[in-house]
C-alpha cells in the first residue's frame, strides 16, 4: 500500500506534510510539517492554542485536514481503514474524564480491540499483553477498581496502559503529564523514552519545556498554528524563538548534569544600563551571573578557572569571562584584564570563593556587593553592601552608575576651580 512515488527513499515511521486545518471558519493549522523516524521521541511544544492537539488529531486521522498528507510507515493515512490505523497508531487524550464504570483491567483490555475479529474473544496472549501493560504503566494494583474511582493522574496512567496494550509502532500522547505530580511525570516520560529506545516512535504534546528538552530527541515549536522552529532541543529553545512563539522574556541555560536546555521565564523588565563584574567561583557565583543577566544587566566575570560553574554559566549567557586553566595560577595578563573590567563596571559582585589572586580585581571596583551566604568573604568597607542572590538586581541598581559618578567628580572639580 506504499506510495510508488516514494519508492527507494528512506521511509519515516510517521510524517506530515503541509497540514492546514480550519475549524468553524478559523484557521487552526497552516502548512505544518514534521517527521518522526523509528526510535524518535518528538515533542510538540508551544503556547496554549498553538495547534498541538489539532496536529495530533490529524496525525491519528480523527480529523481530516483541508490540505496536506499524513503517512504512517509510508502509507497515506487516509487510505487506511480505521482498524488499520489503530493497528499502527495508539493515542492518549488530554482529557481523562471517563464516564463508564469499567474496571481498570477492562479499560486496558480495550487496547486489544484492533487485533481481534468482530466476534473474536481475547485469548491468553491478549491477557498477558494487558497484564504487562498495566505493570509497565504502574496501574496493576488498580486492576479491579472502577476507573471512575481513580484520580486524574491515575486515570492518565490507565489510558497510557491502554495505549501500550494496543501494541502499535507509533504512540501519540496529548499532554501525558498534565495531571501527574512531578514524580509520576518523570516516570511516565522515562517509560516513553524506554519504549522509544526499544524502537517505538512517539509524538507528544508537552506543556513543560524543560521536561520536553530533557526527554525528547526533537522539538516542533508551534505558535498560531505554524511551525516556528524544529530540531534538537538546544537548537529550538533559545531566547529568540521563545520570544517569537510565547511573546515572553526567557533565560536559557543548561539543565544540571545534561546538555538539555533549561528555560526560565522572566518577568517583564526595562533594559538596564548597569554593568557589573562578578568575582568568585562555584554555584553561588554562577547563580549571581544568571540572576543579573536575567535582570538585563551587562555582566563580566573573572578571573575563574576554566570549567568552573561560574565560567560555564557566563559562557552560556554570552558574558565576557576571564579564565585560566584549572589548578594553574593567575597570570598577569588575566589579572590585568579582570582588573580592567572590574574598574570599568558600575559595581562588582563577590560570590563564592574569591581567592587571593583576585584581591586586586576586587580592589579595583568602586562599589562592592557581597552575596550573602556561606563562604562569602567578609569585606568591611563603606563601599560594600550585602544582598541575597535574588536581591542582586536591586542592590546593584541602588549604586550610582560609573558615568554618573564621573559627572559628579567633574562637577566638584569645576566648583573647586
Amino acid at each position: 500500500m506504499s506510495d510508488p512515488d516514494h519508492a527507494g527513499d528512506p521511509v519515516p515511521m510517521l510524517s506530515a506534510e503541509g497540514l492546514s486545518v480550519s475549524l468553524g471558519g478559523t484557521r487552526i493549522l497552516s502548512d505544518v510539517s514534521l517527521t518522526a523516524e523509528c526510535g524518535d521521541f518528538v515533542a510538540l511544544v508551544g503556547p496554549n492554542g498553538a495547534g498541538k492537539t489539532t496536529t495530533l488529531r490529524a496525525l491519528r486521522a480523527t480529523l481530516s485536514p483541508d490540505s496536506g498528507t499524513v503517512r504512517v510507515a509510508g502509507d497515506p493515512i487516509e487510505g487506511l481503514s480505521s482498524k488499520q490505523v489503530s493497528q499502527r497508531v495508539a493515542s492518549t487524550p488530554q482529557a481523562t474524564t471517563l464516564s463508564f464504570d469499567f474496571t481498570v483491567r477492562q479499560t486496558v483490555e480495550m487496547g486489544r480491540t484492533p487485533h481481534l475479529g468482530r466476534f473474536e474473544r481475547a485469548d491468553s496472549g491478549d491477557r498477558d499483553t494487558v497484564r504487562a501493560a498495566m505493570e509497565r504503566a504502574d496501574v496493576a494494583r488498580f486492576a479491579d477498581r472502577p476507573v471512575t474511582s481513580l484520580s486524574g493522574g491515575e486515570r492518565q496512567r490507565v489510558l497510557l496502559a491502554r495505549a501500550l496494550a494496543q501494541e502499535t509502532p507509533v504512540l501519540l500522547l496529548d499532554e501525558p503529564t498534565s495531571n501527574l505530580d512531578i514524580n509520576h511525570a518523570v516516570n511516565t516520560l522515562e517509560l516513553v523514552a524506554d519504549l522509544v529506545r526499544e524502537g517505538k516512535t512517539a509524538v507528544a504534546a508537552i506543556h513543560d519545556l524543560n521536561l520536553a528538552a530533557r526527554y525528547c530527541d526533537e522539538l516542533v515549536l508551534l505558535a498560531d498554528g505554524e511551525v516556528r522552529a524544529a530540531g534538537p532541543p538546544r537548537d529550538v529553545l533559545n531566547t529568540d524563538t521563545l520570544g517569537d512563539a510565547f511573546d515572553a522574556e526567557t533565560l536559557v541555560t543548561r539543565q544540571p548534569g545534561t546538555e538539555a536546555p533549561l528555560v526560565t521565564p522572566l518577568p517583564d523588565s526595562d533594559p538596564s544600563d548597569r554593568t557589573v563584574h562578578v568575582v568568585g567561583t562555584g554555584r553561588q557565583a554562577a547563580a549571581a551571573v544568571a540572576r543579573l543577566v536575567a535582570a538585563g544587566v551587562t555582566v563580566t566575570v573573572g578571573v575563574v578557572p576554566a570549567g568552573d560553574a561560574a565560567a560555564e554559566r557566563a559562557a552560556e549567557l554570552d558574558c565576557e569571562v576571564v579564565t585560566v586553566p584549572p589548578f594553574a595560577g593567575v597570570d598577569d595578563a588575566s589579572r590585568e584584564r579582570a582588573t580592567e573590567l572590574a574598574g570599568a563596571a558600575d559595581s562588582a559582585v563577590v560570590a563564592g570563593d574569591v581567592g587571593d589572586a583576585n584581591q586586586s580585581v576586587v580592589a579595583a571596583a568602586r562599589r562592592l556587593v557581597a552575596v550573602d551566604g556561606e563562604g562569602v568573604p567578609a569585606i568591611e568597607s563603606p563601599r560594600t553592601t550585602v544582598a541575597t542572590v535574588e536581591a542582586l538586581p536591586e542592590a546593584v541598581a541602588a549604586a550610582p552608575t560609573r558615568s554618573g559618578e564621573d559627572r559628579r567628580v567633574r562637577s566638584r572639580e569645576q566648583q573647586d576651580r
